[in-house]
């Protein structure tokens, strides 16, 4: 089927988009995790289900990535693409192996790490909980013991007090569906224990809302939604509904979508991410929807990338460059149609641990921790492609998207199902 013309709303803000740059100000980032990526991991919930081989495990953790001790050099990668946020994880396992024990090399690491981001001319973006904790938290219970989300709010009190004054943004809890979604399956939990950790989430998340603003009145909070196309009216209702008003920007993680002709979404559940086709135009929507509920909010895409199989080329051709560059022609088109972007974050600076497997690539630079000692950071061609986009800020003036919009997506039906896309004013490429 071929799309319609678009109405003089779209077509304006298509020659904006094209002709125009992202904003002055804007917020170009690269996203990691702790777990994901420092190795050397202390007693957690994840080491434990690595050891036991709990559901989904397919590879040993190993020494993931090494973050933990490369890290000057990796906050010199990022520098170099011209990035100006920094998002990572201070690991509550770290700075408190053994409860009211804290762990001085470990805070010390986390001092300097966020000195170096900071001294790299980037502002760091802080994960309080990417989907790990403590040991001893999970001897206590985990998230079905109340006194767990006391002591979480201790730890992160601890944290805002430490590091207040120096412009962090900060994630309370990183896609608090998912978060349930691995522990119901690795631990395993019970429906009453699921609805008791939505329910722990929830209440924690408004808790240290207002303790961040008390201690540092000027920061920005946030916790990141994972957008799960048909499955997205659940994981907002994970912790995203109830917090609405407990939020300073909307965050949005966008990896795929879903449309009539494309229905590759499903590999997501099989963990075969690089089985997924992308939709790129998918972002444009998502984000419009989310500022159309909360106009009041600016929005953030905290997280978005392209797995690839073992880093192999994908058999269509679209490489990392591809994908970037049209996600963020979707992002720019989104932002002359009024959305209030404020940021982008590419998922990951370098391939790391994908929650029980090596096997799904989303770095910019390639780590290949199961065949190389070494562990070689070696550039993909998204290294060079997403340094031009931020020194140019966008994508170059009347870029064709190479991936073609889809019809009839599940992001937006009205629009996408009745031929009202804002489509290019060009031929698409092969």
């Amino acid at each position: 089927m071929t799309a319609a013309q678009p109405p003089a709303a779209a077509r304006a803000g298509a020659a904006d988009a094209l002709g125009g740059k992202f904003p002055k100000g804007f917020m170009f980032g690269v996203s990691t995790s702790g777990f994901q990526s420092e190795g050397s991991f202390p007693d957690s919930n994840w080491t434990r289900y690595v050891d036991r081989k709990a559901y989904g495990i397919k590879d040993p953790y190993r020494n993931s990535v090494d973050f933990r001790n490369r890290y000057p050099e990796d906050v010199q990668r990022a520098r170099g693409l011209g990035v100006n946020v920094f998002r990572t994880s201070i690991e509550w396992s770290r700075v408190e192996p053994r409860r009211g024990v804290r762990d001085a090399r470990e805070l010390a690491y986390y001092d300097d790490l966020i000195r170096r981001v900071r001294a790299a001319g980037m502002r760091p973006m802080i994960t309080l909980d990417h989907w790990t904790y403590p040991g001893w938290v999970a001897d206590q219970g985990a998230w079905d013991n109340p006194r767990t989300g006391r002591d979480w709010l201790r730890n992160a009190r601890f944290l805002a007090e430490r590091y207040r004054g120096q412009g962090i943004m900060w994630i309370t809890f990183n896609e608090a569906s998912q978060y349930i979604y691995h522990e119901l399956l690795a631990r395993p939990m019970n429906l009453g224990q699921v609805a008791t950790m939505r329910d722990q989430l929830i209440k924690t998340h408004r808790a240290a809302y207002d303790m961040f603003h008390q201690v540092d009145p000027n920061v920005m909070v946030s916790s990141n939604v994972a957008y799960g196309a048909v499955l997205n009216g659940i994981f907002d209702a994970a912790l995203f509904n109830q917090v609405t008003d407990k939020l300073d920007f909307v965050g949005v993680d966008y990896y795929y979508g879903v449309n009539v002709r494309n229905t590759t979404a499903i590999n997501s559940l099989t963990g075969e991410f690089w089985k997924i086709d992308p939709e790129p135009e998918g972002i444009y929507y998502v984000l419009k929807n989310y500022q159309r509920r909360l106009p009041r909010l600016p929005l953030y895409i905290v997280e978005n990338g392209m797995p690839t199989d073992d880093g192999k080329p994908r058999a269509d051709g679209y490489t990392r460059s591809d994908h970037m560059r049209d996600h963020l022609y979707w992002v720019q088109r989104a932002i002359a149609d009024g959305v209030k972007v404020i940021g982008y974050n590419h998922w990951s600076l370098t391939d790391n641990y994908e929650w029980g497997s090596y096997r799904p690539r989303f770095g910019l630079y390639r780590v290949d921790v199961l065949n190389d000692p070494t562990l070689t950071r070696r550039p993909t061609d998204g290294v060079a492609t997403y340094r031009q986009i931020i020194a140019d800020r966008g994508v170059p003036s009347g870029y064709v998207p190479k991936r073609r919009p889809g019809w009839c997506s599940w992001e937006d039906p009205i629009a996408t199902c009745f031929g009202t896309i804002p489509t290019p004013p060009a031929p698409y490429r092969d």
